[in-house]
């Protein structure tokens, strides 16, 4: 079965990192960084992720980086949308998933961050304290979501 959010030849290229936005109806879990200075956006929401260990496809750092910070086992079936994103100087993975709702329920939080917390949608979207590149891509992914006519977040 061929992956629904990118070809071999784009999953293969180099790349930095990946996050992944775990979408339980219209919520999402967030992770809120540390309030380090010596950190992009600190004190910001984020979302699950990290860089890239090893060989590892995009998919594969996205789910591994999820489960260290979450404890979360994401199955990668759930997986619906990804892109790759690339800047000057990196290249970033930006996946999206539908997880049951109550997922949450499993997590066991890691020792980043100061804390996680579901959050709608349409707040993430606005909120002054969530990491902006990361708001820009999912707007990207709802719109092209609104775009193919496909059914309303589940």
């Amino acid at each position: 079965m061929q992956q629904p959010y990118a070809s071999t030849v784009e999953m293969n290229m180099p790349f930095t990192g990946a996050k992944i936005v775990l979408l339980m109806g219209d919520q999402l879990i967030t992770i809120l960084r540390d309030d380090r200075p010596d950190i992009p956006y600190p004190n910001h929401w984020d979302l699950p992720g990290g860089g890239r260990e090893g060989r590892e496809t995009p998919l594969h750092c996205a789910l591994r980086e999820t489960r260290e910070e979450l404890g979360l086992t994401v199955p990668p079936g759930s997986i619906v949308w990804g892109r790759r994103f690339c800047a000057p100087d990196q290249v970033n993975w930006f996946f999206v998933a539908y997880v049951p709702t109550g997922f949450e329920q499993q997590i066991v939080f890691g020792d980043e961050g100061q804390r996680w917390s579901t959050m709608d949608v349409t707040q993430f979207l606005r909120h002054p304290k969530a990491v902006p590149q990361f708001q820009n891509r999912l707007k990207i992914f709802l719109k092209e979501r609104s775009e193919t006519k496909n059914p309303p977040l589940l």
